[in-house]
């Protein structure tokens, strides 16, 4: 099977001369559909640096990057929001919700960046409200959701462009344990059921049952011994 992402030899260097950091040093990672990929580490090890690089948000200093078999590396800036667009939906652990917009005016706004508008977009977001278990909440504004709900619509919206790839910058962190549990049981049924590749950062324990492989960085590195493919 082929990967959704493969990142071959990634580094990344913030800085210059003495003041010179490595986030990240010789990362070799391959995604694959299908599967929920757990990123974890201590703050500083380069997890979200590195899900910045999947996702083509950031650059890496050197290295390559694959996505959907097609080389981004060496892409302009111009081409890269293309990318993003077709193949990745991104999850924050901030929600990134606009307040002004009840739940499917969010999720119909990333449906515009397609060109998808007006009514169809509507009843597009709908249909995606209903997938995260939303449906009776499109009217409702941000203010009158609980975090758990505010979550689901992001993930509605991350699948607004029908993305092969979805990456979750710790999705869980400003969740109870119910709600953390429903999106990890969203995030798993969007691999499993919907053939999603699905790439968590987390620092959440809670997690660890819902993956298929989990990934331990250290130092930018990720931790030799430390990739493990989950057993069935």
């Amino acid at each position: 099977m082929e990967p959704a992402i493969f990142v071959r030899e990634l580094t990344k260097v913030y800085g210059r001369g003495a003041e010179a950091y490595r986030a990240l040093d010789g990362v070799t990672l391959e995604v694959f559909p299908r599967e929920v990929t757990l990123l974890m580490g201590p703050s500083g090890s380069g997890k979200t640096t590195l899900i910045s690089i999947m996702g083509c948000i950031l650059r890496a200093t050197s290295g390559q990057v694959f996505v959907g078999g097609r080389e981004v590396t060496s892409l302009g800036e111009s081409e890269l929001p293309r990318v993003r667009l077709e193949q990745i939906g991104f999850i924050f652990q901030g929600f990134n919700l606009f307040p002004t917009l009840n739940a499917g005016e969010n999720v119909a706004l990333a449906l515009d960046l397609k060109g998808i508008r007006g009514t169809k977009a509507l009843r597009r977001a709908g249909e995606l409200l209903d997938i995260v278990g939303l449906a009776d909440k499109a009217r409702s504004f941000p203010a009158d959701l609980s975090g758990g709900q505010k979550q689901r619509v992001a993930i509605a919206r991350a699948l607004a462009g029908d993305p092969r790839i979805i990456l979750a910058d710790e999705p869980t962190a400003a969740l109870d344990s119910h709600s953390g549990r429903t999106v990890l049981d969203l995030l798993r049924t969007l691999a499993h059921e919907r053939g999603r590749a699905v790439v968590v950062v987390t620092h959440d324990n809670r997690a660890l049952s819902y993956a298929d492989r989990i990934v331990r960085l250290e130092d930018g590195r990720i931790t030799d011994g430390l990739m493990e493919e989950k057993v069935a």
